[in-house]
């Protein structure tokens, strides 16, 4: 991160955050127009039956379908490197996501995986960090709210505390959710990232270094054969590569969540 900042400054290391909102605008808005006009549901509140809970997951199966085009592109902008690339405009990631439906825009090698092969591996990984990151969240609130609730009938609670007991546990479930989620499909994570990127001949960063580039020259036939590349040729540990950033921004993430914790008790402490 040093020598990135040092050698492109510090607009390298937030590169692709335009793109990153329109793939997340994308994302709702194809599953809101999605279960409008369809009858299935985009919550699934308290009937837990296999039905309603299918139903609702091939709503989400459906939106990662129709937003693929658009991550791929956000995702060649977020790791294309400053130094090459022009400067391009925020709506970028729209046009390169259409123009690769349509087979239109920048040329691209023939190691290219066309779209319906990338459909499974993109499903599949949205689709499971959702069902994690929902069976996480829902039973570290269940945990967190006990625990309120009783200490709740041991003493009397202030307005403020009251609202702090409301909605701070939703913010540790979702860090909890979002961080096991993350953790645990990782190594999917990364052989989706290099499916991904191949064949768009993008120059990026070397992240180990920070002042040099490496062109993507990897030639995957699918996730199968990505999966055995990495395994024979980089070992189990080819598929954590860049897991310490991973460390790093959910050890941030803690640490704004303990200091707002400790200014709002601070407040909450000065007004009683």
């Amino acid at each position: 991160m040093y020598s990135f900042n040092k050698t492109q400054g510090p607009r390298a290391l937030w590169k692709g955050m335009g793109s990153t909102f329109i793939v997340q605008g994308v994302t709702l808005g194809a599953e809101g127009i999605i279960s409008e006009f369809t009858p299935l549901p985009r919550e699934v509140l308290h009937k837990w039956n296999p039905k309603l809970i299918g139903e609702h997951l091939l709503l989400k199966c459906l939106t990662y379908v129709v937003a693929m085009p658009f991550y791929s592109a956000s995702l060649i902008e977020t790791v294309q490197s400053e130094i090459i690339r022009d400067n391009t405009g925020i709506l970028e990631c729209i046009k390169e996501g259409i123009g690769r439906v349509i087979g239109l825009g920048v040329p691209h090698s023939k190691r290219l995986l066309p779209l319906l092969s990338l459909i499974f591996p993109t499903v599949l990984h949205g689709a499971l960090h959702y069902i994690i990151s929902s069976i996480i969240q829902k039973i570290v609130l269940l945990i967190l709210k006990r625990k309120t609730c009783n200490s709740h009938l041991a003493e009397s609670t202030s307005p403020m505390q009251s609202m702090l007991d409301a909605y701070f546990p939703e913010l540790i479930a979702n860090f909890a959710a979002s961080l096991c989620s993350d953790v645990i499909l990782y190594p999917l994570e990364t052989v989706l990232h290099r499916l991904h990127i191949q064949g768009t001949r993008t120059i990026i960063d070397n992240t180990d270094l920070g002042y040099e580039v490496l062109p993507i020259n990897t030639q995957y036939e699918g996730m199968r054969d990505c999966i055995n590349t990495i395994k024979q040729e980089e070992g189990v540990f080819g598929f954590y590569k860049g897991f310490g950033a991973v460390i790093i921004q959910y050890t941030l993430h803690a640490a704004i969540l303990q200091i707002t914790k400790i200014i709002y008790s601070t407040l909450l402490q000065n007004s009683i």
